[in-house]
């Protein structure tokens, strides 16, 4: 169990500093083009679309630590309305289809993602699969979590609430 712990951790610092990287560069592009736009000078074309594919990894890297934090979907009205039992039901059964559904987006990601290698992106020029594996990141980190949270509650270690951060507790 201690193992599950440790990569449940593991992955949410890496998952925290992929989110914190990508928003930190997202800043950057986006100043890059608010300057330049409010001072009539030429805004490079590539600004727009740095920043939809930062959007994409921002998003790929934060769904394990939104699941983790209940800030993905979470219908806790209909929980507090039923008793705990059946509320751990509920929780258990969603991180379980959860992991489920991000075990089977896993190897269309992957084929998404290869696909990509004989494009490139319009602007950047990059090869388009640096872009799509994000779909492919989200897909395991998707699955990784609701893994670990499907495992801790059956375990006995984990009751499948929502885990505050320390920001937010």
């Amino acid at each position: 169990m201690r193992a599950l712990v440790l990569l449940t951790r593991l992955l949410s610092e890496a998952s925290r500093i992929g989110v914190g990287i990508a928003f930190s560069v997202l800043i950057a592009v986006v100043t890059l083009q608010i300057v330049t736009r409010s001072l009539g000078l030429y805004s490079p074309v590539w600004t727009e679309e740095a920043s939809r594919y930062l959007l994409l990894y921002m998003t790929a890297f934060g769904v394990g630590l939104s699941l983790l934090t209940g800030e993905l979907v979470n219908v806790d009205l209909l929980q507090e309305a039923v008793p705990e039992r059946v509320a751990w039901w509920m929780r258990f059964f969603s991180a379980a289809l959860t992991a489920v559904m991000g075990a089977v987006m896993i190897v269309p990601a992957w084929k998404f993602t290869a696909i990509g290698a004989m494009q490139r992106s319009p602007s950047l020029r990059w090869p388009m699969d640096y872009i799509h594996a994000s779909i492919l990141v989200l897909s395991v980190l998707l699955f990784l979590f609701a893994l670990s949270r499907v495992i801790g509650m059956l375990a006995g270690t984990d009751d499948g609430r929502a885990q505050p951060t320390e920001e937010t507790s």
